[in-house]
């Protein structure tokens, strides 16, 4: 059980943690938070919701831990060292910027921001402050991703010539009720993007760049982002789609993926060389390398806040996923704005399962359709599939 934060060591040097977000996916960072707290390496002073604070048995809340329902009347009144942000992605960059500029640093949940502007504006508050943020991608720090990029780093594949991932979910229409925002493009004129490839598969998409930086060496420059985007609900973003994105240097990176599939694929990064293909499960750590036999659980991830904690008490340790390693995220975010609203399939390609809240919709064959598309490295409209349409595509490399 969490202990008054008072009880802690009287070391002034434990960084004092705030919280913004505290229900729904916050009360996941309050476990991580809690054990850290009642370790002493933090001191969890205060929790942010515009809701009352939800019970979370594993992290109960110190009795001095101070509650608001406004972050900045929190940064006023406890001036926090760290404040981890856990809100609706389209408020990330107000409360970024103003617990930098009130002299925090910052663990934000993905999506970090919305647009390129969006990256650029955060990273020059950054600058100006000397504070850091570090970006929720948690799966960036586990052990199976480093084991596949060390790999690719090796050349034990060989010359990469595909990156893919590829996921097959189901969201029941509960889902799509969970938020005001959920769902929507916009809501109050501001961009929200809640769809596939921004939210839920946003990790598929990040691990693929990770790998696409071991391949070349470096940081990642896109030069051409292609999307077909599909939605089987009347909502006004994707819930299937397939992205396909050129670095300047470098294969191409397909994500192939949907919130509709038949069955259920946790989420897959394909690497294909040309001395074999690597196979990881990103949300289970599995990897299967060129040469072996089965997938082997390779246990252990570096979190991501323990990891914001160590580069504060010595900057030489560098941050697993500072907000410049996710420029190339935002920048198919930023197309994603761009792009056309998604195409509304036809009710012959609904199939429907259970009833009510829990209701689910799949489209017959799609999963066959993402895993051609990932180990083609193609659109569907490229295979032939019926119901495609012609992909947006945008090119980077050329002037606005």
């Amino acid at each position: 059980m969490l202990t008054p934060a008072g009880e802690q060591g009287t070391s002034l040097n434990v960084p004092r943690v705030a919280l913004v977000g505290a229900n729904g996916h916050g009360r996941w960072h309050r476990r991580v938070i809690g054990a850290l707290h009642d370790a002493g390496r933090i001191r969890l002073v205060a929790l942010v919701d515009t809701r009352p604070i939800e019970p979370e048995p594993a992290a109960p809340v110190p009795a001095d831990v101070r509650m608001f329902t406004d972050h900045r009347a929190m940064l006023g009144e406890v001036a926090p060292d760290v404040v981890v942000i856990c809100t609706p992605p389209h408020t990330h960059l107000t409360i970024a910027r103003d617990a930098v500029t009130a002299g925090a640093d910052v663990l934000l949940e993905k999506p970090p921001v919305l647009s390129t502007a969006e990256h650029e504006e955060l990273a020059g508050v950054l600058a100006a402050t000397g504070r850091v943020a570090q970006v929720g991608f948690q799966a960036l720090g586990s052990a199976a991703l480093t084991a596949l990029t060390d790999a690719v780093s090796a050349g034990r594949l060989g010359a990469v010539g595909g990156i893919a991932a590829v996921a097959a979910w189901q969201r029941p229409d509960a889902y799509y009720v969970r938020a005001p925002w959920a769902g929507r493009r916009l809501l109050d004129g501001r961009p929200v993007l809640d769809g596939a490839l921004a939210n839920p598969f946003a990790h598929a998409v990040m691990q693929c760049l990770a790998v696409a930086e071991a391949v070349g060496g470096g940081p990642v420059e896109l030069a051409t982002i292609e999307v077909e985007r599909y939605r089987l609900r009347p909502i006004e973003v994707d819930d299937t789609a397939v992205l396909r994105v050129r670095p300047r240097r470098g294969p191409p990176i397909v994500a192939a993926v949907t919130l509709v599939g038949e069955d259920f694929v946790a989420g897959e990064v394909l690497v294909a060389g040309d001395a074999g293909q690597a196979v990881l499960e990103y949300p289970t750590d599995r990897l299967l390398l060129p040469g072996e036999a089965a997938a082997q659980k390779l246990p252990g991830r570096c979190g991501l806040l323990e990891n914001l904690l160590a580069h504060r008490a010595d900057p030489r340790v560098p941050l697993i996923v500072p907000l410049a390693r996710t420029a190339p995220f935002t920048a198919v975010l930023t197309a994603l704005q761009a792009a056309p609203e998604p195409t509304l399939l036809g009710d012959d390609l609904l199939d429907t399962v259970g009833a009510g809240p829990q209701r689910v919709l799949r489209i017959p064959g799609v999963n066959e359709v993402l895993r051609r598309a990932a180990v083609a490295g193609a659109l569907p409209s490229e295979l032939g599939v019926p119901w495609a349409v012609a992909p947006w595509r945008i090119d980077l490399t050329k002037p606005e």
